[in-house]
């Protein structure tokens, strides 16, 4: 049943690149054996494209590769219909068939085409709704980023504390990393950092139509 759900197919793909790539890089400089390496790689890129947040080691020590890896994770997130937080998975694939026939139609521009899932056309008002939700997942965490950035930390550490709470994470990479925690962030960077757990949770737009005066004029 797994093996033929075409969201499942990719979340499997995607872990599985994931965790073989952050083991050959940590494998030798950070970890002298390749079991033990893989070992690590496969739990840390479980827990935070997951969303769950467990951590078995400093992946904050990482190489960089493995540490942006990990960052991507915390964006892409579980499937669609669990309660992880990200993107979803499933979201993703929306996005990346509709550019790949927006492409295919620069090239046949005469040709009808449909984005489809799993066998199944997706209807116009669905991939509104998901691109949609992916233009105010970015432009939030941009701006949730420049206002961490403005009050002094530094770039990781105000992206990945924005990511890890958007993605409803916990840890993030360098001041926030495993081995830390959120108590140094200023007292309105955490709430700001508590909107964006708000956001992730309920998956932004019912966050976001409360804060439309056009809601509450109904």
């Amino acid at each position: 049943v797994f093996g033929k759900d075409s969201e499942c197919r990719v979340f499997l793909i995607l872990v599985t690149v994931f965790v073989l790539l952050v083991t050959l890089n940590i494998y030798s400089s950070v970890y002298g054996s390749l079991a033990k390496a893989f070992r690590y790689a496969a739990f840390q890129v479980s827990s935070i494209i997951t969303t769950t947040g467990f951590a078995t080691a400093d992946f904050d020590k990482w190489p960089p590769l493995s540490k942006f890896i990990l960052l991507l994770c915390m964006f892409l997130g579980a499937m669609a219909g669990s309660t992880g937080g990200g993107m979803k998975t499933m979201r993703i694939k929306v996005l990346f068939r509709h550019g790949y026939r927006e492409v295919f139609r620069i090239i046949h521009p005469h040709a009808v085409t449909t984005v489809k899932i799993g066998g199944r056309p997706v209807s116009s008002n669905t991939l509104s709704s998901v691109w949609g939700f992916f233009v105010l997942y970015l432009g939030l965490f941009i701006a949730a980023t420049l206002l961490m950035a403005a009050m002094g930390l530094d770039l990781i550490t105000a992206i990945s504390s924005v990511a890890a709470s958007i993605g409803n994470i916990g840890p993030g990479l360098a001041m926030v990393g495993p081995t830390e925690n959120f108590l140094f962030v200023p007292f309105t960077g955490k709430w700001i950092l508590i909107f964006c757990m708000l956001l992730g949770r309920l998956e932004i737009y019912p966050v976001v139509v409360l804060l439309v005066p056009e809601y509450w004029r109904k």
